[in-house]
């Protein structure tokens, strides 16, 4: 799994192009933070699929870690299949998501899930601080 976090002052974004053949729903489809946020762009590997939930709970803590750094409790989750060659099936790669929304609400953050299987018109402001971004391989 390769992850991407980036603390955003604000985000916005439109559900644009259809990619995936089958809906999976369950996801936001457009919103509009004014507030700071974490988006992690998440690339679940073919190899991810041997261990999905140790996947989920290494995923979790690496999130929250950089919120905790950031001292934000709101997440955005976003299927990014674009940091590596290697990619899960859409079918784990959008269960890693689910488990990843389900673990964090539970943990008291705001969490909102991107459409998945869809191309995004994004719009984001991040300020250049400290740890605002962070790349992570597992």
């Amino acid at each position: 799994m390769r992850v991407l976090l980036w603390k955003v002052n604000r985000l916005k974004y439109n559900k644009s192009k259809k990619t995936l053949e089958k809906e999976y729903g369950g996801s936001v489809e457009k919103l509009d933070l004014k507030e700071d946020a974490v988006i992690s762009f998440i690339n679940v590997e073919k190899d991810d699929e041997e261990n999905l939930d140790s996947k989920v709970t290494k995923l979790i803590k690496n999130i929250k870690w950089f919120c905790n750094k950031n001292k934000v409790k709101r997440v955005v989750l976003h299927s990014f299949a674009h940091l590596s060659e290697s990619k899960a099936s859409p079918e784990n790669a959008k269960y890693i998501l689910d488990k990843a929304e389900k673990r964090l609400e539970s943990a008291g953050y705001e969490v909102f899930q991107t459409p998945f299987g869809y191309l995004l018109d994004f719009e984001l402001f991040s300020k250049g601080e400290p740890l605002t971004r962070f790349f992570k391989e597992f």
